[in-house]
């Protein structure tokens, strides 16, 4: 019998995510001078080109200056503290973000931008990505797995052998919050981004 180990039962996750129909991709390593590439920088968690691409193809009516002024709200973090930005980002993913956009008259006109398509989930971009390194403040983070939605991390899977004798829930419960208490307060949510 074979050993069980972490890249294992990565692995084994990778394939259900992609039976499910989703994409997979492995480490998304930044390339700031390739313009087709997911990321810029370590910096970065927001996929923002599949981001902008959804947009486009959920809100194909909301002019191109409006579906902007989307991404920028999204990616600009102005509630104060953690939980604000939590609610905030989590009204625009269930409710839209609204926009306004000078109409050709000059009047101004209200609409909402869709961060997802809940009607026709076929229309979202689900991807997978394992082993994605992320730096901020000089903290290196790598989870096993990240999970998107058009580009916004909505996931983030740490994986364990189950034959790991110390891999208790308490221990990966206390290994988690020390890990990545100190990245999630920016970079790994997208609405805690700044831009």
């Amino acid at each position: 019998m074979s050993a069980v180990d972490e890249a294992t039962v990565e692995a084994a996750a990778l394939e259900w995510f992609a039976a499910l129909g989703y994409a997979v991709a492995h480490a998304l390593v930044p390339d700031a001078e390739h313009p087709g590439a997911e990321r810029r920088g370590y910096g970065d968690v927001v996929l923002v080109r599949r981001l902008r691409a959804a947009i486009g193809r959920i809100n194909p009516t909301v002019p191109a200056e409006a579906r902007d002024e989307a991404v920028r709200k999204l990616l600009h973090a102005d509630a104060p503290g953690l939980v604000a930005q939590n609610h905030r980002f989590h009204g625009f993913l269930a409710d839209g973000v609204p926009v306004e956009y000078a109409r050709r008259d000059g009047s101004i006109a209200g609409d909402i931008v869709w961060l997802a398509d809940f009607e026709q989930p076929e229309n979202n971009d689900w991807l997978v990505a394992n082993q994605v390194t992320v730096v901020e403040h000089k903290h290196e983070r790598r989870p096993d797995i990240l999970v998107y939605l058009n580009g916004l991390p909505v996931g983030l899977i740490e994986l364990k052998s189950p034959l790991e004798e110390n891999a208790t829930t308490r221990s990966r419960r206390e290994r988690g919050c020390g890990r990545w208490s100190s990245i999630t307060r920016g970079s790994m949510l997208p609405y805690a981004q700044s831009r």
